[in-house]
Protein backbone atom coordinates (compact mmCIF):
# COMPACT_ATOMS: atom_id res chain seq x y z
CA UNK A 1 0.00 0.00 0.00
CA UNK A 2 1.16 3.18 -0.99
CA UNK A 3 1.44 6.12 1.99
CA UNK A 4 2.24 9.00 -0.62
CA UNK A 5 0.67 10.46 -3.61
CA UNK A 6 2.35 9.63 -6.62
CA UNK A 7 3.54 12.21 -9.22
CA UNK A 8 5.07 11.27 -12.68
CA UNK A 9 6.91 13.89 -14.12
CA UNK A 10 9.42 13.89 -17.02
CA UNK A 11 8.33 9.61 -17.03
CA UNK A 12 9.39 9.41 -13.65
CA UNK A 13 7.71 8.36 -10.50
CA UNK A 14 8.43 11.47 -7.87
CA UNK A 15 6.97 11.47 -4.50
CA UNK A 16 7.13 14.54 -2.35
CA UNK A 17 7.40 12.54 1.07
CA UNK A 18 10.71 11.30 -0.41
CA UNK A 19 12.15 14.62 -2.26
CA UNK A 20 11.17 16.17 1.04
CA UNK A 21 13.50 13.94 3.34
CA UNK A 22 16.62 14.37 0.23
CA UNK A 23 15.97 18.13 0.55
CA UNK A 24 16.60 17.92 4.37
CA UNK A 25 19.44 15.40 4.02
CA UNK A 26 21.04 17.81 1.29
CA UNK A 27 20.51 20.75 3.42
CA UNK A 28 22.25 18.93 6.47
CA UNK A 29 24.98 17.49 4.75
CA UNK A 30 25.76 21.29 3.53
CA UNK A 31 25.42 22.53 7.01
CA UNK A 32 28.03 20.27 8.16
CA UNK A 33 30.61 20.36 5.18
CA UNK A 34 30.52 24.34 5.61
CA UNK A 35 31.86 23.60 9.38
CA UNK A 36 34.75 22.09 7.58
CA UNK A 37 36.04 25.16 5.25
CA UNK A 38 38.40 27.46 6.54
CA UNK A 39 40.79 30.59 4.89
CA UNK A 40 43.24 29.51 2.85
CA UNK A 41 45.73 29.93 6.33
CA UNK A 42 43.24 27.57 7.70
CA UNK A 43 44.33 24.31 9.35
CA UNK A 44 40.51 22.87 8.60
CA UNK A 45 40.27 20.45 5.99
CA UNK A 46 37.34 19.87 4.06
CA UNK A 47 35.39 16.52 4.36
CA UNK A 48 35.68 14.98 1.57
CA UNK A 49 33.62 11.58 2.24
CA UNK A 50 30.63 14.07 3.64
CA UNK A 51 31.42 16.70 0.14
CA UNK A 52 31.47 13.24 -2.13
CA UNK A 53 27.86 12.38 -0.31
CA UNK A 54 26.57 15.87 -1.05
CA UNK A 55 27.80 15.56 -4.84
CA UNK A 56 25.91 12.41 -5.30
CA UNK A 57 22.77 13.93 -5.04
CA UNK A 58 23.89 16.41 -7.59
CA UNK A 59 23.60 15.78 -11.13
CA UNK A 60 27.56 16.16 -11.21
CA UNK A 61 29.48 12.86 -12.30
CA UNK A 62 32.57 12.06 -10.40
CA UNK A 63 35.75 11.40 -12.88
CA UNK A 64 39.44 10.90 -12.12
CA UNK A 65 42.29 12.82 -13.81
CA UNK A 66 45.54 12.35 -13.30
CA UNK A 67 45.12 12.47 -9.35
CA UNK A 68 43.00 15.12 -9.25
CA UNK A 69 39.47 14.03 -8.16
CA UNK A 70 37.11 16.03 -10.47
CA UNK A 71 33.32 16.64 -10.70
CA UNK A 72 31.29 17.53 -13.95
CA UNK A 73 28.07 17.45 -16.28
CA UNK A 74 28.20 14.22 -18.18
CA UNK A 75 26.98 15.61 -21.45
CA UNK A 76 28.93 18.75 -21.27
CA UNK A 77 30.54 18.63 -24.20
CA UNK A 78 31.62 22.57 -24.94
CA UNK A 79 34.90 23.76 -25.27
CA UNK A 80 34.69 25.10 -21.63
CA UNK A 81 32.53 23.45 -19.15
CA UNK A 82 32.41 23.73 -15.33
CA UNK A 83 34.14 21.89 -13.56
CA UNK A 84 34.88 21.18 -9.88
CA UNK A 85 38.36 19.58 -7.93
CA UNK A 86 37.75 17.73 -5.18
CA UNK A 87 40.02 19.23 -2.41
CA UNK A 88 40.43 21.61 0.08
CA UNK A 89 39.76 24.96 -2.01
CA UNK A 90 36.92 23.49 -3.25
CA UNK A 91 37.29 25.67 -6.55
CA UNK A 92 34.66 25.24 -9.90
CA UNK A 93 36.71 26.01 -13.01
CA UNK A 94 35.19 26.81 -16.02
CA UNK A 95 37.93 25.69 -18.57
CA UNK A 96 38.76 22.34 -20.18
CA UNK A 97 39.13 19.19 -18.53
CA UNK A 98 42.52 19.04 -20.07
CA UNK A 99 43.10 23.04 -19.15
CA UNK A 100 42.32 21.89 -15.14
CA UNK A 101 44.57 18.46 -15.56
CA UNK A 102 47.39 20.99 -16.31
CA UNK A 103 46.67 23.64 -13.53
CA UNK A 104 46.54 21.44 -10.80
CA UNK A 105 48.54 18.58 -11.25
CA UNK A 106 51.46 19.83 -13.97
CA UNK A 107 53.70 16.87 -15.74
CA UNK A 108 57.28 18.39 -15.93
CA UNK A 109 57.23 18.98 -19.54
CA UNK A 110 53.86 21.22 -19.19
CA UNK A 111 56.02 23.10 -16.15
CA UNK A 112 58.32 23.90 -18.15
CA UNK A 113 56.66 26.26 -21.09
CA UNK A 114 56.24 29.98 -19.30
CA UNK A 115 52.92 30.27 -21.02
CA UNK A 116 51.96 27.14 -18.47
CA UNK A 117 53.57 27.83 -15.40
CA UNK A 118 51.82 31.43 -15.32
CA UNK A 119 48.61 29.55 -15.87
CA UNK A 120 49.70 27.18 -13.14
CA UNK A 121 50.71 30.52 -10.25
CA UNK A 122 47.82 32.02 -11.42
CA UNK A 123 44.24 30.56 -12.01
CA UNK A 124 42.05 33.61 -11.34
CA UNK A 125 41.28 34.01 -14.58
CA UNK A 126 39.32 30.44 -14.93
CA UNK A 127 38.38 29.59 -10.85
CA UNK A 128 34.94 30.87 -10.74
CA UNK A 129 34.43 30.18 -6.73
CA UNK A 130 36.14 28.90 -3.94
CA UNK A 131 35.49 26.83 -0.59
CA UNK A 132 31.72 28.29 0.69
CA UNK A 133 30.40 29.44 -2.48
CA UNK A 134 31.36 26.72 -4.42
CA UNK A 135 28.73 24.56 -1.74
CA UNK A 136 26.55 26.62 -2.23
CA UNK A 137 26.61 26.31 -5.76
CA UNK A 138 26.85 22.46 -5.53
CA UNK A 139 23.78 22.71 -2.47
CA UNK A 140 21.41 24.44 -4.90
CA UNK A 141 22.30 22.05 -8.28
CA UNK A 142 21.33 19.33 -5.83
CA UNK A 143 17.91 20.91 -4.93
CA UNK A 144 17.60 21.65 -8.44
CA UNK A 145 16.69 18.28 -9.17
CA UNK A 146 13.99 17.99 -6.67
CA UNK A 147 10.11 18.44 -7.34
CA UNK A 148 9.25 19.94 -3.94
CA UNK A 149 5.53 20.69 -4.86
CA UNK A 150 2.92 19.56 -2.75
CA UNK A 151 -1.00 19.23 -2.13
CA UNK A 152 -3.08 18.95 0.85
CA UNK A 153 -3.38 15.54 0.60
CA UNK A 154 0.66 14.96 0.65
CA UNK A 155 0.40 16.89 4.14
CA UNK A 156 -2.59 14.41 5.53
CA UNK A 157 -0.31 11.35 4.36
CA UNK A 158 2.34 12.84 6.61
CA UNK A 159 0.21 13.15 9.29
CA UNK A 160 -1.40 10.15 9.24
CA UNK A 161 1.98 8.02 8.93
CA UNK A 162 3.09 10.31 12.16
CA UNK A 163 -0.20 8.68 13.84
CA UNK A 164 0.21 5.36 13.23
CA UNK A 165 3.90 5.90 14.20
CA UNK A 166 2.94 7.23 17.64
CA UNK A 167 0.18 4.68 18.25
CA UNK A 168 2.95 1.69 17.01
CA UNK A 169 5.50 3.93 19.27
CA UNK A 170 7.54 3.79 16.70
CA UNK A 171 10.05 6.71 17.42
CA UNK A 172 12.01 6.72 14.28
CA UNK A 173 8.60 7.21 12.20
CA UNK A 174 7.02 9.99 15.12
CA UNK A 175 10.78 11.75 14.52
CA UNK A 176 10.55 11.62 10.72
CA UNK A 177 6.97 12.85 10.87
CA UNK A 178 8.30 15.71 12.82
CA UNK A 179 11.19 16.56 11.15
CA UNK A 180 8.79 16.59 7.61
CA UNK A 181 6.69 19.13 9.28
CA UNK A 182 9.35 21.22 10.68
CA UNK A 183 10.59 21.54 6.95
CA UNK A 184 7.44 23.15 5.97
CA UNK A 185 6.26 25.40 8.56
CA UNK A 186 10.25 26.82 9.75
CA UNK A 187 10.60 24.91 12.98
CA UNK A 188 14.14 24.35 13.97
CA UNK A 189 15.96 22.43 16.35
CA UNK A 190 16.19 24.92 19.16
CA UNK A 191 18.93 26.58 21.40
CA UNK A 192 20.85 24.43 24.01
CA UNK A 193 18.40 26.13 26.87
CA UNK A 194 15.65 24.30 25.39
CA UNK A 195 17.20 21.00 24.95
CA UNK A 196 15.92 17.92 27.30
CA UNK A 197 18.27 14.90 27.51
CA UNK A 198 16.55 12.15 25.51
CA UNK A 199 14.05 14.55 23.71
CA UNK A 200 13.26 15.65 20.41
CA UNK A 201 12.41 19.01 20.13
CA UNK A 202 11.17 21.43 17.25
CA UNK A 203 10.46 25.18 18.05
CA UNK A 204 9.10 28.32 16.25
CA UNK A 205 12.01 30.77 15.98
CA UNK A 206 11.60 34.27 17.02
CA UNK A 207 13.61 37.35 16.54
CA UNK A 208 15.39 37.91 19.77
CA UNK A 209 18.42 40.66 20.80
CA UNK A 210 21.36 39.78 22.05
CA UNK A 211 21.89 36.78 24.03
CA UNK A 212 18.66 36.47 23.96
CA UNK A 213 17.13 33.47 22.25
CA UNK A 214 13.25 33.21 22.07
CA UNK A 215 11.01 30.01 20.78
CA UNK A 216 7.69 29.28 20.44
CA UNK A 217 5.40 27.31 20.38
CA UNK A 218 7.13 24.05 21.18
CA UNK A 219 6.74 20.75 20.22
CA UNK A 220 8.76 17.77 23.01
CA UNK A 221 8.34 14.41 21.83
CA UNK A 222 10.33 11.70 24.48
CA UNK A 223 11.48 8.87 22.69
CA UNK A 224 11.57 6.81 25.83
CA UNK A 225 8.15 7.50 26.83
CA UNK A 226 6.82 7.68 23.13
CA UNK A 227 5.04 10.80 24.51
CA UNK A 228 4.06 13.65 22.17
CA UNK A 229 3.90 16.82 24.07
CA UNK A 230 3.34 20.80 22.73
CA UNK A 231 3.45 23.93 24.69
CA UNK A 232 1.65 26.74 22.53
CA UNK A 233 3.60 29.21 24.66
CA UNK A 234 6.46 31.59 23.50
CA UNK A 235 9.52 32.31 25.94
CA UNK A 236 12.76 32.95 25.97
CA UNK A 237 16.18 31.49 27.04
CA UNK A 238 16.26 34.14 29.98
CA UNK A 239 13.43 32.98 31.55
CA UNK A 240 14.03 30.32 33.96
CA UNK A 241 10.76 29.95 35.00
CA UNK A 242 9.21 29.22 31.74
CA UNK A 243 11.99 26.77 30.78
CA UNK A 244 11.44 24.85 34.27
CA UNK A 245 8.15 24.59 33.60
CA UNK A 246 9.03 23.65 30.04
CA UNK A 247 10.99 20.38 31.57
CA UNK A 248 7.68 19.59 34.06
CA UNK A 249 5.74 19.42 31.19
CA UNK A 250 7.98 16.77 29.80
CA UNK A 251 8.09 14.83 32.66
CA UNK A 252 4.65 14.60 32.87
CA UNK A 253 4.01 16.85 36.16
CA UNK A 254 2.77 19.86 34.13
CA UNK A 255 -0.51 20.01 31.54
CA UNK A 256 1.13 20.08 28.20
CA UNK A 257 -1.21 22.89 25.56
CA UNK A 258 -1.93 19.28 23.66
CA UNK A 259 -1.00 15.46 23.55
CA UNK A 260 -0.03 13.14 21.22
CA UNK A 261 -2.61 12.68 18.13
CA UNK A 262 -3.67 16.22 18.57
CA UNK A 263 0.32 17.47 18.34
CA UNK A 264 0.70 16.25 14.60
CA UNK A 265 -2.79 17.32 14.28
CA UNK A 266 -1.36 21.01 15.11
CA UNK A 267 1.75 20.70 12.89
CA UNK A 268 -0.13 19.68 9.96
CA UNK A 269 -2.61 22.71 10.21
CA UNK A 270 0.33 24.93 10.25
CA UNK A 271 1.80 23.18 7.04
CA UNK A 272 -1.82 24.22 5.20
CA UNK A 273 -1.54 27.89 6.38
CA UNK A 274 1.75 27.40 5.04
CA UNK A 275 1.19 26.27 1.96
CA UNK A 276 2.06 28.38 -0.98
CA UNK A 277 -0.94 30.52 -2.96
CA UNK A 278 -2.15 28.53 -6.73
Amino acid sequence: MQTNRVKKIGGKIMRFKDNLLKKIKIDRLAGQIKLTLGPADSERRLDKTLMRQLLNLSPLKAEMVRDLEVYRFPEAKLDKEMILVLDNDLAFYTTTLDDVAMRKSPTVKEMVSIRNAIKILNDTDVVTSKKEASLLTVQKLCLETLDLSYVREDLASIAAEGRTALELENAEGVIECLCLFAELTGYTSPAAPFRIDHHFIIAKPHTHGPGEVVCGPIVLYSEAHNSLKLIEKTFGSRDKAALESMRLVARGLEEASAEGVAVIGFMEKLAVEKMPML
